[in-house]
């Protein structure tokens, strides 16, 4: 996997994240109490043995950045490897930000063209699953392919929203279709004989849907970019083209786990969904783990308190509460009598002692983390947030979309979402 380089594209603004990314990037958003959305993709690469990385974006990547630099530093003892991150940046050549995943790709083509790479591996920052891409990149190269891209088996509900893959028995791509509809839709069902599924399963997910993964042939990647300068997006464009021109297409098909945590619900319902007693996607995996930032933090206490299907990082401090199916990110304090429920609360990137603690109450000012007698219910509680005692967050009205940024909270899908840095007073109900 030498010969490979990996380009992990950031996605835009991550509106259909907000409140998350108002001060993130989208692959900076916390996931699972302790790692971020981009350390999937760099783990799968470092399980792989691919460690020459960059991460593309282009809003909001200080943290992103930082998170980086003291997380990765693949210079010792693999050979030289890196993770950087690259942000959009406007130049005499390129005046404009990044337009699309191509364009992204196309506006650093020049340091890209000069590492000696055989394959191009292109990533998304916002997805949750499990794949061993050194096997993706040998399938690739014994196809004789320019460009290979990781198809995943859906059913018809689902593949409305993807764009479609219709290939002949030995997988090569003879269609491509974005988000099809209708009779176009019924077109791109694939012989099921051709998915390597047992006959049921192929036959409830007879399309193949792109999953935003591709390995390009390096040469093959940027003579598209260079001859069509005008497209600049991978799916809608750039698949399509190539495919006119008559180049070998092939597919990967991947029947694993897999999410696209790039809306609020999918990304609270994928997180959550972590605290099953059999999760889909474990985080248990010897064999190929999720890393992320070493914190060096103290173990969690919890004293007199029940806990039920939840996730507990470190350095929590929990005191006679109730929490169930919720996963309780790193640092977090949650007082005498609070009851969390189906929430994700992503804790504090600092300790208040209990000094600091009793003055800001001294103060009438609330200390972090969770209040006495506060109930939390179907929520995400961002980072640094203060809820004070008694605080009910309920969605009491059952409202299901709602904005109310100046007031540190958003409502999505029914889930309540308290912004960053919020401070809700004893009392507050929502």
């Amino acid at each position: 996997m030498k010969r490979v380089l990996a380009i992990i594209l950031g996605g835009g603004a991550g509106s259909r994240l907000q409140p998350l990314t108002l001060t993130r990037a989208k692959p900076a958003v916390p996931l699972a109490g302790k790692y971020r959305l981009i350390d999937i993709p760099i783990s799968n690469c470092i399980n792989s043995g691919i460690h020459k990385i960059y991460a593309l974006t282009q809003f909001n990547s200080q943290s992103l950045n930082r998170h980086l630099s003291l997380t990765y530093n693949l210079s010792v003892g693999f050979g030289g490897g890196f993770v950087e991150v690259l942000a959009a940046q406007q130049t005499p050549s390129s005046p404009s930000w990044f337009e699309g995943t191509a364009d992204a790709v196309r506006q650093y083509r020049e340091l890209f063209e000069a590492w000696d790479v055989d394959q191009v591996l292109i990533l998304s920052g916002d997805q949750l699953y499990r794949m061993d891409y050194a096997a993706f990149v040998a399938a690739h190269r014994a196809s004789g392919a320019a460009l290979t891209v990781a198809a995943l088996p859906v059913d018809a509900s689902s593949a409305e929203g993807f764009g479609l893959m219709r290939t002949d028995a030995t997988g090569t791509i003879r269609e491509f279709s974005e988000k099809p509809k209708g009779e176009a839709l019924r077109a791109m069902q694939v012989d099921t004989a051709t998915l390597g599924l047992s006959p049921r399963e192929a036959e409830r997910r007879p399309f193949l849907a792109s999953m935003g993964i591709y390995v390009f042939e390096r040469d093959a990647l940027f003579g598209l970019l260079a001859d069509h300068p005008q497209a600049t997006d991978f799916g809608q464009e750039i698949i399509p083209v190539a495919l006119a021109e008559g180049r070998k297409l092939q597919s990967y098909v991947f029947d694993d786990y897999w999410a696209d945590i790039g809306t609020i619900k999918a990304f609270y319902e994928a997180n959550l969904a972590l605290t099953d007693e059999r999760p889909a996607f474990s985080l248990y995996n010897e064999s190929a783990p999720i890393y992320t930032r070493s914190r060096y933090l103290p173990p969690s206490q919890v004293r007199s308190s029940r806990l039920q299907r939840s996730m507990l990082s470190e350095g929590c401090r929990l005191d006679r509460c109730v929490v169930e199916r919720c996963v309780l990110g790193l640092r977090l304090r949650v007082e005498e009598g609070a009851v969390l429920e189906d929430s994700l609360l992503m804790g504090a990137d600092a300790y208040e002692s209990e000094t600091e603690r009793q003055r800001v109450r001294l103060q009438g000012g609330v200390p972090l983390g969770i209040g006495r007698g506060t109930r939390v219910k179907r929520a995400i509680i961002d980072k640094n947030v203060r809820i004070g005692s008694d605080v009910q967050l309920i969605n009491k009205d059952r409202v299901q979309d709602a904005d109310r940024s100046a007031l540190g909270f958003t409502i999505r899908d029914g889930i309540i979402v308290i912004e960053k840095n919020t401070t809700l007073p004893d009392g507050t109900v929502i």
